[in-house]
């Protein structure tokens, strides 16, 4: 079955490739308390990709490639998020105050890495990362982070359409079940991002 699904899409056009740039940056999509903590609405469950992520995060600091981390805050009643804060309840677990939007031990900003809050799923709506990864000179973006089916999702979307080449690293991110997660990983493959196993992310780091 997937075969013939892999050879439709091909047939079709789809599964083209983008080269992996010369000035990559790591970036960690939202891996706050949220989705670790059994107890939180968000929770995803053991398979957070923590190790992963951390892996990442050290290959990338060593290399000197940039570290950039999201998280969310709103305000009491988010009227920042609008209508995406309106439509997930659960986001209320990102309120100002709330020990969910905490960073996990196992994986925290670090001196010299870059720390950048948002309101919706995508890491540059609202935000001004592309001026500052312009700034900086960077290329390609190594995605990870929470989760597959939503804010990883569009923010491989925005990546392409900022011109920043997006490579979603598929063990490197989560979600809530293996179907969305999975499903999410083969569309953005066909259509907006190269998706990659951690292996072959560090070798790419190793290699700038």
């Amino acid at each position: 079955m997937q075969d013939d699904i892999d050879s439709d899409y091909a047939a079709a056009g789809f599964n083209g490739s983008l080269p992996f740039g010369a000035s990559p940056a790591l970036v960690i999509i939202d891996v706050v308390m949220a989705y670790i903590d059994p107890a939180s609405p968000l929770y995803l469950g053991p398979d957070n990709a923590l190790p992963q992520m951390a892996r990442l995060a050290q290959a990338a600091r060593a290399k000197g490639v940039p570290v950039i981390f999201t998280n969310i805050r709103y305000a009491p009643g988010g009227r920042e998020g609008g209508l995406f804060y309106r439509k997930v309840p659960a986001l209320k677990a990102f309120d100002a105050g709330s020990p969910l939007g905490a960073f996990p031990p196992e994986l925290t900003p670090q001196p010299g890495d870059h720390v950048l809050g948002k309101f919706y799923p995508s890491i540059f709506f609202g935000t001004a990362l592309a001026p500052m990864l312009h700034a900086m000179g960077v290329d390609c973006l190594l995605l990870t982070g929470y989760s597959t089916s939503g804010c990883v999702r569009a923010s491989a979307l925005d990546s392409l359409c900022h011109g920043f080449a997006p490579f979603v690293v598929s063990d490197g991110c989560a979600d809530r079940d293996a179907r969305p997660h999975e499903g999410n990983l083969f569309d953005m493959q066909a259509k907006m991002a190269e998706v990659i196993d951690t292996e072959r992310a560090v070798a790419l780091i190793a290699g700038v």
